[in-house]
């Protein structure tokens, strides 16, 4: 798999602190990014969003609104997953890249990240998704993963895709095993399933079939 380091760009160069909010405002014009690093002698001082450098003054330079730069950044040794965190929690498009000495070296685009993300053995193979949830005090990934691999499961991937201050839900792609398997167990070790599967609700309705025939010939 292609390392995501890869898709650090350097197609645009990074804007100038000196360079006027006119020729800043032009930039964004002229493409689809919500923020752009900006460089100060070379250094990293900051993304610059687009929404901002409209409200501003087109005779002053990018310098004179340091205040309102944005410092989110990534590590050229961050992992993809931790990637996408940073631009989830930011809201943007672009990420400037830094390296250990904070020398900046690039950014990334949301695009390619999805990109590298969609080679993923998550999305790539095939396989089955399963939704669990369970009290946050009492879940455990390895318990998690216990289960799908004692039903002869494959754990492609799992995390946690939502979260509050009583429960959990952990997303889980399987590549091999029997599905409604896995779910049963879930549920024995007090996992509730969020998603839907055909296989769970055939033999729920195979369950409401006998319990009404058991009722009939009780009657």
């Amino acid at each position: 798999m292609t390392e995501i380091t890869n898709y650090i760009t350097n197609d645009f160069r990074a804007i100038d602190s000196q360079e006027t909010i006119a020729s800043v405002q032009d930039f964004f014009v002229d493409v689809n990014y919500s923020h752009f690093p900006v460089l100060e002698n070379g250094v990293f001082i900051g993304s610059i969003a687009a929404d901002d450098v409209e409200t501003f003054d087109t005779d002053k330079k990018a310098i004179d609104y340091k205040y309102t730069l944005e410092r989110f950044f990534a590590r050229n040794t961050m992992i993809w997953l931790d990637v996408l965190e940073v631009f989830a929690k930011n809201h943007t498009n672009t990420i400037p890249v830094l390296d250990e000495s904070n020398t900046y070296i690039g950014y990334y685009e949301i695009e390619d990240i999805m990109k590298f993300f969609q080679e993923t053995p998550f999305l790539k193979e095939p396989g089955g998704i399963i939704i669990v949830q369970k009290g946050l005090l009492n879940y455990s990934m390895s318990e998690v993963c216990q289960i799908v691999e004692s039903n002869n499961g494959k754990v492609l991937g799992c995390f946690v895709s939502e979260a509050d201050l009583e429960n959990v839900q952990i997303t889980i792609k399987i590549g091999l095993g029997a599905i409604n398997e896995i779910i049963q167990t879930f549920r024995r070790y007090d996992y509730e399933i969020i998603s839907e599967h055909q296989e769970d609700t055939y033999i729920n309705s195979l369950k409401e079939r006998s319990d009404y025939l058991d009722k009939y010939l009780n009657i």
